[in-house]
């Protein structure tokens, strides 16, 4: 609506849910709700449910527009609750019409997030996110059918738009539904991770290094080996992530206030999940038990849990990645991490693995969230949890703060690992890990005593083994070849091939 269309509105008077006979401070229009008379500013598109809780949230100051996926959830579940209402003939074509409509233009436009602003962090178990919502759509629909913003006579928040509809149920599939299409970005970046991951596996095949246990010299091992592990890891994940949220695909939807579907149709429920399944393209269906489905957060508890074990792989790889590069001059500078900024105010030519540290700190962040999920869903009482505005901020935060970290770790960090050649061989050749192949020919006795005294005089186990005669150079090269050392090899006898 155009501002001059505002001013329109405005002199015309207060009409629906305005306060009658008031049009409020130049600025303002005024609306009103069961406490009383409340001003609204004239270009928002929210009404006086809203603003109250504006007023009363002043928490985390972290709008629910903050959250891309939650309010495309919330409109897409208004939006399929109109149509269903209309197909049951309980809402006229006209309206439906318009509410339709109303949800496509905010979909498609992504300025009118700035109108989802009630804090995320909020009491009523959602209900002032549930009504940020409805008054949105009702004020877009009632502007894109010629009338002025809170003109509710002809298209109610509650009567229309939220109508057949609870917050406990509306909210808690849109908070589903939000995570199903939150997921689809950290999955799309876990997969270029893998697929970098995966290139340097290959990259590095031929560089023997040394494998470390407990940090102390353990076997030899390829470095290629090391980040094809890694690769393997957020493969795992990846499917753990598909898989898993399937949990999110049994919505409450059609249960309202307990589950019991009071003010609802009884073909409701079938009709209004199948209308959000072809919204979605997504296999949703309604839960088995809505009175359970409602009450319960269980499937926002396992999810979490998905998400912290993920958060924790990614932080042992990032913390893997600061060791091997630690250095570059008196630590193990076995890799070489791409430099993005300057280290440090004080000290020259220091470059810090910045990249590495924000997805540790982002794990960190993934796991406390995980603890507070559950002491949410340990918080709920009988037939609701009042808790989901916290579950759902804390789940949708560690999806998205899971999702730049991996796109950062594969962008800024190991696309650009370079390996440090040299030094993987010095390391390699000089380690005592290396006496571990010879224990099948000489015996662990006779290894330990080489061992012991490669420490102590700081020589090479080769040049003991040769000085003492116990094996052939050539049968010593044999089993010390790096092929046989990073695989399965008896006593460094060649593969057979296949028969």
């Amino acid at each position: 609506m155009r501002d001059s269309e505002v001013s329109d509105c405005l002199s015309s008077g207060p009409v629906g849910g305005a306060a009658d006979g008031q049009a409020g401070r130049p600025g303002y229009r005024v609306e009103q709700d069961l406490l009383g008379k409340l001003e609204i500013p004239a270009d928002a598109l929210w009404g006086v449910h809203t603003q109250r809780a504006i007023e009363n949230f002043r928490i985390s100051g972290t709008p629910i527009g903050a959250f891309e996926e939650l309010v495309r959830a919330l409109v897409i579940v208004k939006q399929a609750a109109a149509r269903a209402n209309c197909a049951l003939g309980y809402l006229d074509v006209e309206r439906a019409t318009a509410i339709g409509a109303a949800c496509t233009e905010i979909l498609n436009d992504g300025r009118y997030r700035d109108h989802f602003v009630v804090d995320a962090m909020q009491g009523g178990a959602g209900t002032s996110t549930n009504m940020n919502t409805n008054e949105v759509i009702a004020n877009v629909a009632l502007e894109m059918s010629g009338r002025c913003r809170g003109d509710y006579a002809a298209l109610h928040p509650n009567d229309h738009v939220n109508m057949a509809q609870s917050t406990n149920d509306a909210y808690p599939t849109a908070l589903r539904l939000a995570a199903l299409l939150a997921i689809d970005p950290l999955v799309a970046a876990l997969t270029g991770l893998a697929a970098g991951l995966g290139v340097k596996a290959v990259e590095f095949a031929s560089i023997l290094k040394v494998g470390r246990t407990q940090l102390r010299d353990a076997v030899p091992m390829t470095l290629g080996q090391e980040f094809g592990a890694f690769k393997s890891t957020i493969e795992a994940e990846i499917r753990s992530l598909k898989d898993q949220s399937a949990v999110f695909l049994q919505v409450n939807l059609g249960g309202t206030a307990v589950g019991t579907g009071l003010n609802t149709d009884p073909r409701y429920r079938r009709v209004v999940t199948a209308e959000l399944a072809q919204l979605t393209g997504r296999p949703i269906v309604p839960a088995v038990d809505l009175i359970e489905a409602t009450s319960d957060v269980g499937a926002f508890t396992l999810f979490s849990g998905v998400l912290k074990r993920l958060a924790l792989k990614l932080s042992k790889m990032a913390s893997d990645l600061r060791l091997l590069s630690s250095g570059p001059r008196a630590g193990l500078g076995e890799i070489v991490l791409p430099a993005v900024q300057a280290g440090s105010s004080i000290m020259p030519g220091k470059i810090n693995p910045v990249i590495p540290e924000v997805v540790n700190q982002v794990a960190y962040l993934v796991a406390g969230h995980d603890v507070t999920i559950t002491m949410c869903a340990d918080g709920g009482q009988l037939q609701l949890n009042p808790f989901e505005p916290m579950i759902g901020y804390c789940l949708l935060s560690s999806i998205k703060l899971l999702t730049s970290a991996v796109n950062a770790l594969q962008s800024k960090c190991v696309g650009g690992i370079v390996a440090d050649t040299e030094r993987c061989r010095y390391l390699s050749e000089n380690s005592i890990g290396v006496v571990t192949a010879l224990v099948p020919v000489l015996g662990y006795d006779m290894c330990s005593a080489i061992a012991k005294r490669a420490l102590a005089e700081h020589r090479k186990v080769i040049d003991l083994v040769l000085e003492e005669d116990l094996l052939s150079k050539e049968r010593l090269m044999e089993i010390l070849r790096p092929e046989a050392l990073t695989r399965p090899n008896l006593g460094g006898v060649r593969d057979e091939p296949p028969g």
